[in-house]
């Protein structure tokens, strides 16, 4: 039963609250990244930035040392895409979404690599990760001499359960270019693929939500029908948005007023919550899309939040943020978004 109809700034709200763009997190750190379902860290500082933006008093060390102790761990899981998650939700993400991968990676490749070479690739490095986590270029050589194609290594993290291990992939040393066996680094858990899908489902309801099928199964890269039998035996709320498309959400997940003031906020590279599986938020205003992401550049930029959407761009410069507003900020608004770039900064500091 529909039980109502959200406004696009109910839907903004929601989000805003669940990500903790509203108010930071007094939660545990580990729990704080499983609410927002994950860290997206193609460049290792944006899950440093991202926390730093949710959280109250976030220190980076403590995300270093949270992947040091193995309770987060740095892996090729959702959109096969890198991803920060808690150890526990990796097995369940890595259940999810693990078939849909290799089935991605058959078509972009279907040209350039056989089947029985992705495999022959998986054993060869498997068998070398078993003596211990070894860097990306060891890898690949090996690889070479065993006469695969380059294109294997980037299809093995698909197959081979592998994580990137510290000190890659952190603050101090952003390449992430040393691997290590999951399940030598962290306790190996097996999940059925139907567990890890439903536990995708409420991942992205409890940080996204509400939200449609297929913006679940698009966060996750995977086809929206393999979500279909696991949402009939689950307990959700429905509603649609103003445009009469339904959406799903979890019992008594937060749906602040619309009128809930948003504060000043700063995003990293890559943050989640401005991909296009969260539009219905409006977040990311469509008319300035392109200047976040476009085909020229390989990788989003930084943004800055007024009133819960994107007003423009930041960077460091000489140890300073510098702003690059798509419109004149408010004057209402600048001693906030002022404020909040000196604490960033302070925080690259």
């Amino acid at each position: 039963m529909i039980e109502r109809t959200l406004t696009a700034r109910e839907l903004n709200r929601a989000l805003l609250a669940r990500q903790f763009l509203l108010d930071r997190s007094s939660l545990p750190m580990v729990t704080t990244i499983e609410r927002i379902g994950g860290l997206q860290t193609q460049y290792a500082p944006s899950g440093y930035v991202g926390l730093w933006s949710r959280m109250r008093n976030f220190r980076r060390d403590a995300l270093t040392e949270a992947l040091q102790q193995r309770r987060v761990v740095q892996a090729t899981l959702l959109r096969s895409t890198i991803h920060m998650v808690s150890a526990r939700d990796y097995w369940l993400f890595h259940a999810a979404t693990r078939s849909s991968r290799q089935d991605w990676w058959r078509r972009v490749t279907r040209h350039q690599i056989s089947e029985p070479d992705m495999h022959a690739a998986v054993r060869a490095l498997r068998e070398q990760l078993a003596k211990g986590p070894r860097r990306a270029d060891e890898l690949k050589r090996i690889l070479a001499k065993r006469g695969l194609p380059a294109t294997a290594f980037g299809g093995v993290a698909q197959w081979l359960e592998m994580v990137r291990v510290p000190p890659s992939g952190t603050w101090e040393q952003r390449r992430a270019d040393l691997y290590g066996l999951a399940d030598a680094w962290i306790r190996p858990a097996a999940h059925s693929e139907s567990a890890g899908l439903e536990h995708v489902i409420r991942r992205y309801l409890g940080g996204f939500g509400p939200a449609s099928v297929r913006e679940i199964a698009d966060w996750a890269g995977i086809p929206h029908t393999k979500l279909l039998p696991v949402l009939k035996g689950m307990s959700l709320r429905h509603f649609r948005d103003e445009k009469r498309k339904d959406f799903i959400d979890l019992p008594r997940a937060p749906l602040p007023d619309a009128n809930t003031p948003a504060p000043v906020r700063f995003l990293p590279t890559w943050d989640a919550t401005l991909l296009v599986h969260a539009r219905r938020t409006q977040i990311l205003p469509e008319r300035y899309r392109p200047m976040v992401f476009n085909p020229r550049t390989p990788h989003s930029v930084p943004t800055f939040l007024i009133d819960g959407s994107v007003a423009g761009t930041w960077r460091v410069e000489g140890g300073r943020v510098e702003l690059k507003p798509f419109e004149p900020i408010p004057k209402s608004m600048r001693g906030e978004v002022d404020e909040e770039a000196q604490r960033l900064a302070a925080f690259f500091r």
